[in-house]
């Protein structure tokens, strides 16, 4: 692939890994090429092996003579990273680059139930995404055929939510955590731009992704977020675009020179991610297929991971490797945050 050569990919516009990684294109100045449909047809009409698991995006690097399809944000952007220099989003400080993966890893495993709960725990939403999702696909679909795909794609996400632990029990303490997110959100972006300073981090795109869903497509937590943080509403819309930033090394700041309201958010990651990535971690070692465990005081039922355990373990990898002075700062920033308790991990 030579500089002028669109990164090419495929997903859906409601997919907030979609447009986490849209985002992050359009910021860095890389070209691509999206096809809004399903990533496993599009390897299909390459003759590309699909990856296992396949889910949105599925980006499609060439790799010698071969095409490889990809998917999983994370590891992309650091893939990207190494294809692309400038205008990086991975900060240079590694106890800076800690907080920003710890952050990321949050948006996508734990922000996501936000998404998932509203868009089909509630009729109105369920609804309304049961009627879009099939339209993003083919907006000239027919009418027979989007009302049974309606129906289709409602059964089939409705009856999913267990999954990530979405029940008549949890959803008070999802919507709590929603609401002191933004809380958090829109106390710390009164104090900077960005989670880390005055330019985006991967982090800042990972919670962009799912926030573009929560504030941009599903009414009630769109209700709740322009209820809440006005600033997450506004900056939800700025982060679609930033390829206007011109960034510099020094718009990054030290953990030692971040605000207080940067706690917050960590707060939230230590309250509700951090035992819930413990129990998780505890089911797979056991060979369990659900796990249970009390979280924000009330009791949580879910499906185990053995992707999120595999996460919890990559956390604990980045921080061992840091060297004992990053360390201590990472240790003062995260005290009495709860998210302490998941970086013990042998």
């Amino acid at each position: 692939m030579t500089d002028d050569e669109p990164i090419r990919l495929t997903g859906g516009t409601g997919s907030p890994y979609t447009q986490k990684m849209l985002a992050l294109l359009r910021y860095r100045r890389l070209p691509y090429a999206v096809n809004w449909g399903s990533p496993a047809e599009a390897c299909e009409a390459l003759g590309v092996e699909k990856p296992k698991p396949i889910f949105e995006p599925t980006f499609f690097f060439e790799k010698a003579e071969d095409t490889q399809a990809v998917c999983d944000s994370t590891p992309i952007i650091r893939r990207l990273e190494d294809m692309h220099t400038p205008r990086s989003v991975l900060p240079i400080d590694p106890a800076l680059a800690f907080i920003d993966y710890l952050i990321e890893d949050f948006a996508d495993e734990w922000c996501t139930k936000y998404m998932f709960h509203y868009r089909w725990h509630a009729k109105l939403d369920a609804d309304n995404a049961g009627t879009l999702l099939p339209l993003s696909m083919d907006v000239s679909m027919p009418s027979d055929t989007h009302k049974n795909f309606k129906h289709f794609v409602e059964d089939r996400q409705i009856g999913r939510l267990y999954v990530v632990g979405s029940n008549d029990t949890t959803a008070p303490v999802i919507d709590a955590s929603y609401r002191r997110f933004l809380a958090a959100m829109e106390n710390h972006l009164g104090n900077q731009k960005y989670m880390l300073g005055n330019r985006p981090a991967a982090g800042d795109f990972g919670l962009y992704g799912q926030l573009s869903q929560l504030v941009g497509f599903d009414p009630t937590p769109r209700s709740i977020a322009h209820e809440v943080s006005p600033r997450t509403v506004a900056w939800v819309d700025l982060m679609r675009d930033q390829s206007g930033l011109e960034p510099t090394e020094q718009d990054w700041m030290g953990l030692a020179d971040q605000p207080e309201s940067l706690r917050g958010l960590l707060q939230e990651i230590g309250r509700m991610y951090a035992p819930a990535q413990l129990a998780n971690v505890q089911a797979v070692q056991a060979g369990e297929k659900t796990w249970n465990a009390e979280i924000d005081g009330a009791p949580w039922s879910q499906q185990t991971f053995p992707y999120q355990a595999k996460c919890l373990r990559w956390t604990n990898e980045h921080y061992r490797a840091l060297s004992t002075a990053d360390r201590a700062s990472v240790d003062a920033l995260l005290e009495g945050t709860g998210v302490e308790n998941m970086l013990s991990l042998e």
